[in-house]
């Protein structure tokens, strides 16, 4: 009991001090909060110069191959290659693609000795502006071959229809991304940095003469990260929700927890690194070189699914991926921290082991 009431104090003393420092205020909270607001207005709308498409043919008739092919060797529609409409009406819903375009079964047969049928696009039904530019070139694909066809009556028509999805919005999606690159800095970069000074000015020297055990450390300077992680998540997502209508899908238990388990993960790192390290100038490489492939491999500024696919299967095991997936999950699928599984078994593996080394490799000078 007095060992955990000294790293009580400890954490206490730490945090105190932490909010006596304005230049660990500014990178903590208002730092985080300047790239948040440059992704709101950069992507706090669905524009795009193409569209992201998934074709559902339904249809065999050899118009219907030539109309695909068509589609696929232009500029204007970029082709996902979902095969399935449930799954294509998911990535409708996440902002993967742009729209959805059917062609049903009879699409294409010969009618009055000329190819006709009706062309059936679906869109997100919470992003009009998009829609609308959607349905305008699809309209202008069918306008032209009607014209190729030289008919009186237009044997092809297009059929709009909404689908309810998720609403989602390009900084939905990136707020996740932004929260998790907010939580590798502090875990690490400010953890490092920092017990990296309180060995070089002898702070840590000190502590150890009181006598304070290496444990007692680590663990009152984990409390203190985590609670000036989450307050630091938090002014994150009132910014979100009141400068840009972000909607929470999830529930908030779920996401604090999640957030904090987080936390105690990232906080591992930094530990490690700064246990070991001598000086800065020991920290800094190893700090950069585990964070820079975190920052641009684990969908911090744009998602994973764009990567290559033998890429993604890499970047599922690196530590921040499973946070930012999970805290998508949460917030913009409405999933439970119960439903998360596969992310917090990573982040439980991840956690385990770089506290093992942060232990193991921790000296005080």
């Amino acid at each position: 009991m007095q060992d955990f009431k000294i790293v009580l104090t400890m954490a206490k003393a730490f945090t105190i001090r932490f909010f006596r420092n304005k230049i660990a205020l500014f990178f903590t909270f208002l730092f985080p909060l300047i790239f948040l607001i440059i992704f709101g207005l950069i992507f706090g709308s669905n524009q795009s110069p193409s569209f992201k498409t998934v074709l559902i043919n339904r249809s065999d008739t050899e118009f219907a191959r030539a109309f695909e092919d068509a589609l696929k060797t232009g500029n204007v529609f970029k082709l996902d290659e979902t095969t399935d409409f449930d799954m294509a009406k998911q990535k409708l819903g996440r902002g993967e693609i742009d729209g959805i375009i059917e062609l049903p079964k009879e699409f294409g047969e010969i009618r009055e000795g000329r190819p006709a049928g009706e062309l059936v696009a679906y869109y997100d039904q919470g992003d009009e502006q998009l829609a609308r530019s959607y349905q305008a070139v699809l309209q202008g694909v069918v306008d032209s071959n009607n014209k190729l066809l030289m008919t009186a009556d237009a044997p092809f028509s297009l059929s709009a229809k909404p689908l309810q999805t998720a609403n989602l919005t390009r900084f939905d999606y990136t707020l996740a991304g932004l929260i998790g690159f907010s939580m590798m800095t502090l875990g690490i970069f400010s953890v490092s940095e920092g017990f990296t000074i309180d060995k070089k000015n002898g702070a840590l020297r000190r502590l150890r003469v009181a006598p304070i055990k290496a444990w007692q450390v680590i663990v009152a300077t984990a409390i203190n990260r985590i609670f000036i992680g989450l307050i630091a998540v938090a002014l994150m997502y009132i910014t979100a929700l009141i400068a840009f209508n972000f909607n929470m899908r999830g529930d908030y238990i779920s996401f604090v927890l999640f957030s904090t388990i987080s936390l105690a993960c990232m906080f591992g790192f930094g530990m490690a690194i700064a246990g070991w390290a001598r000086d800065a100038n020991q920290a800094a490489p190893v700090t950069q070189l585990i964070t820079l492939p975190m920052m641009f491999l684990s969908g911090v500024f744009f998602p994973t699914f764009l990567m290559p696919e033998w890429l993604q299967k890499v970047t599922i095991f690196i530590p921040l991926t499973p946070i930012i997936d999970g805290l998508r999950y949460i917030m913009t699928e409405g999933k439970t921290i119960l439903e998360i599984g596969p992310q917090l078994g990573i982040i439980a593996g991840w956690t385990v082991l770089i506290y093992l080394v942060a232990f193991k490799v921790f000296n005080w000078e």
